[in-house]
């Protein structure tokens, strides 16, 4: 018993996708592009912001923060996955593990809580846009970001993971390092783990769209309010770009949520690991391809460098 938990805390093994390995090959080619597309996407957003003058705004920095988080979030795990896929390398060390197990559920939260900013930052561009550039100030804009990734290191899950011992073997039935897919190959009490995850969970997830909700109640008042139909349009094109990051945001993150828990009788393991993938993908790939086309600055921007010279830019 003591050697064998000795080797499961070295190094773990990696399933991949339980009944389709015959399929690995052709199941990675949409994992590669969508990775590539995040990386060209999310870099390109990254050095414009930096280098364009006219993006030094709120709205572009909490966003540049989206795409960094988004950078770390699909970097953590598929260039793992594509190895599994590709070559068999199925084998990683403990403490790849726990890096996996810190970086997911931190980024993660920390887009939920980025999401949950940007919602307060359109709120304040609608109902308050006089006072705007007095209140999202540089260290207001700094303490938010550094708030929502504070609030998820605090609130990691791995020091409960890396106390456990370790004796039902070593084989992780999943993709990556998923907290629990972990935490069952330990012999020791997981209980306490899995409430203390679930109740993370629900509590970052839960505040975040309880502010989202009231910040968009509210600019929905102040746009029923508006007399001008122009405004009305104006205000409704600001939060249109960033309610489409929430749903390609939230809506796989609910679904693998709650198929993992409840559904797992129901559901094939292999569809639960991919839905996961695609909630750690999904948004890193859509983000920059929605702002890019649909905010004018940016949009602006991109045709200028492309050569568009007689484009000019437009305030939002």
């Amino acid at each position: 018993m003591l050697n064998q938990t000795q080797i499961t805390q070295a190094s773990f093994i990696l399933n991949g996708l339980p009944g389709l390995e015959d399929m690995h090959l052709w199941i990675s080619f949409p994992f590669c592009s969508k990775y590539v597309v995040a990386m060209v996407g999310n870099c390109g957003l990254l050095c414009l912001i930096c280098f364009e003058d006219i993006l030094h705004r709120s709205m572009y920095y909490f966003l540049a923060m989206l795409s960094f988080t988004d950078l770390v979030i699909c970097s953590s795990t598929i260039p793992k996955t594509l190895s599994i896929f590709w070559f068999h390398f199925k084998e990683i060390s403990f403490d790849g593990c726990l890096v996996q197990m810190f970086t997911v559920p931190t980024f993660t939260g920390m887009e939920s809580g980025m999401l949950m900013v940007m919602a307060l930052d359109c709120y304040v561009a609608i109902c308050y846009p006089l006072h705007y550039s007095t209140i999202l100030t540089n260290p207001v804009i700094a303490k938010a970001g550094f708030s929502t990734f504070l609030r998820g290191v605090l609130l990691i899950l791995t020091f409960l993971t890396k106390r456990l011992p370790y004796c039902r073997g070593n084989v992780i039935h999943h993709i990556y390092c998923d907290h629990m897919s972990v935490a069952k190959l330990s012999c020791g009490h997981i209980k306490v783990s899995a409430i203390y995850g679930l109740m993370v969970a629900l509590l970052i997830g839960g505040f975040d769209i309880l502010c989202i909700t009231v910040s968009y109640t509210m600019i929905l008042q102040e746009m029923v309010s508006l007399s001008s139909p122009e405004a009305r349009q104006k205000a409704f094109g600001t939060c249109t770009v960033h309610i489409c990051a929430i749903v390609f945001s939230y809506s796989p993150a609910f679904f693998s949520f709650f198929s993992h828990r409840f559904g797992g009788h129901t559901i094939p393991p292999s569809c639960n690991i991919i839905v996961a993938n695609i909630y750690l993908l999904l948004p890193p790939t859509v983000n920059p391809v929605v702002y890019g086309v649909k905010t004018k600055q940016i949009d602006c921007v991109i045709k200028i460098l492309s050569g568009s010279k007689n484009t000019k830019p437009h305030s939002i």
